[in-house]
């Protein structure tokens, strides 16, 4: 990765930003102030909610950190299928006695308006998840002295991301938690996602970006495999999910580590677009006939979501995680940071026979 972004963070470790509350302006802040690349999550958040944030993030640390942004969604779900699926989640909203949520109250995430909010008042790094920006976005970016990232699921795509003209590439295997961040979601490649091992090393010989590989990650030993495979930095976001300054809901939190949720799946039940998640029962018995519709589910379930939530009901929760989630740690994102970071250099000394500085590495 280029000197200039590898001096943003000590630590080859970055902060996955995962929109719907867990990434906000404490948990970045602590990673950033720790070594890492902390990220906000501009995701379902308004521009100026993006921008008050923004503003958090600058008062709690002076050291860089990143936002990222949902690319736009072309317009491609059947209103049929989307109408069918409502009906059929009719039971769950008189469970939950709330209503259905509008599928059709916006396609963009308010894109166009975040991006000025960002050219406006730069941060550091920008990412980008759901496809490309053009290289006239990352060309304004540039301009203002803001690092670009993207998201990438295949070496095609990161092949994309290179035509662009971002910074790094971001290779998302399919054990990561979460939306996967394919650029055009086609249900007929449902299940042939990419080991993150195997992706990095694709896109290493393909395309000459550096890399940030995510994807179940966990350990400090993890990060050397993927740093050994060609990635320039790890990617860590349900890692960070069960830290001290995560947004995310206690049931979430508290569902990584129980035996009742012991596995996690791929499911377009709760957005409309694949997502990995700890498997309950809205994901069991909705999933199946789910239809590729994102954001439209998305809007449509988020009243239900909310609702078990305040519900104390995690059977009905989107309680996203990657493969890795048994391996959560309850530590401060600051602590959880210098673990890794040790764990890394025991891993590297392992590698090269020596012992790392100040002995054992733990």
């Amino acid at each position: 990765m280029s000197s200039a972004l590898t001096d943003l963070f000590p630590h080859p470790i970055v902060q996955a930003p995962m929109a719907g509350g867990p990434s906000g302006p404490q948990l970045a802040a602590a990673v950033s102030d720790a070594g890492g690349l902390g990220f906000l999550a501009a995701g379902y958040k308004t521009a100026d909610g993006v921008y008050q944030e923004i503003k958090q993030v600058r008062g709690l640390t002076g050291r860089p950190f990143g936002v990222n942004l949902f690319m736009p969604q072309p317009e491609h779900a059947e209103s049929g299928a989307v109408d069918l699926y409502a009906q059929q989640l009719a039971g769950e909203a008189g469970w939950y006695a709330t209503e259905l949520g509008d599928p059709d109250c916006g396609r963009d995430d308010g894109y166009e308006v975040k991006l000025a909010v960002l050219l406006d008042d730069p941060v550091p790094v920008v990412s980008f998840h759901f496809g490309v920006p053009t290289r006239e976005v990352v060309d304004s970016l540039h301009r203002v002295g803001t690092f670009t990232l993207v998201t990438a699921t295949t070496v095609e795509e990161a092949l994309a991301v290179e035509r662009a003209g971002a910074d790094a590439v971001v290779a998302q295997g399919v054990e990561a938690g979460g939306h996967q961040g394919a650029h055009r979601d086609q249900p007929e490649n449902d299940g042939a996602g990419i080991g993150v091992l195997s992706l990095v090393a694709g896109i290493r010989e393909a395309v000459d970006l550096p890399i940030v590989a995510a994807g179940g990650i966990m350990r400090g030993s993890q990060i050397a495999a993927v740093l050994a495979a060609g990635a320039s930095a790890a990617q860590l976001g349900t890692a960070f999910l069960a830290t001290v300054e995560s947004g995310a809901h206690p049931l979430h939190k508290q569902a990584l580590t129980d035996p009742l949720f012991p596995h996690t799946e791929l499911t377009r039940a709760f957005s409309g677009r694949p997502a990995r998640g700890l498997v309950n029962r809205f994901m069991r018995e909705h999933g199946p006939y789910a239809p590729a519709a994102y954001p439209e589910i998305h809007h449509l379930t988020s009243p239900l979501r909310k609702a078990a939530a305040r519900a104390g009901d995690p059977q009905g929760m989107a309680l996203w995680a990657g493969q890795g989630h048994r391996l959560a740690r309850e530590l401060p994102a600051g602590r959880l940071v210098e673990v890794l970071a040790a764990e890394l250099d025991t891993a590297r000394a392992a590698m090269t026979g020596h012992r790392p500085a100040g002995g054992e590495g733990r």
